[in-house]
């Protein structure tokens, strides 16, 4: 099973629209076809951002994500790296990804480094052939 790290902007835009690439990945997590690694620092981030009132996300949207997130994925600490990173935020999805071999999708690749396992979530489902 392929095995993901999501970064925020996605379960945010997941969140926010029941359309787009971003809700069908989610969707993938969430029917177990992709297996989602988090850590508790990442989850904290989730639950900040997708509670912020500015998003307007209702909270039964919110809970549902983080609890299947939490009932489905894999929670995991990972050793902190020292690779220059552009946006140090997003360390601990970069350091989880590389520790549990794992593919990074997010709408900011300009914050990680240019690296294969960094996906946008189109690059994702196009990489795992999801059918649009």
């Amino acid at each position: 099973m392929q095995k993901v790290i999501i970064d925020t902007n996605v379960v945010v835009s997941a969140a926010l629209s029941d359309k787009g690439n971003s809700s069908k990945i989610m969707s993938l997590v969430l029917n177990k076809q992709i297996y989602i690694y988090y850590s508790r620092e990442i989850m904290d981030e989730y639950m900040e951002v997708l509670s912020r009132p500015r998003l307007n996300i209702i909270a039964e949207k919110q809970q549902y994500l983080l609890d299947g997130i939490k009932m489905i994925g894999g929670l995991h600490t990972p050793k902190v790296s020292d690779i220059p990173l552009p946006d140090e935020t997003d360390r601990v999805f970069y350091d989880l990804a590389k520790e549990v071999g794992a593919i990074i999708i997010t709408g900011n690749r300009k914050h990680y480094p240019d690296e294969e396992f960094v996906m946008t979530p189109s690059e994702f489902l196009d990489h795992i052939d999801y059918e649009h």
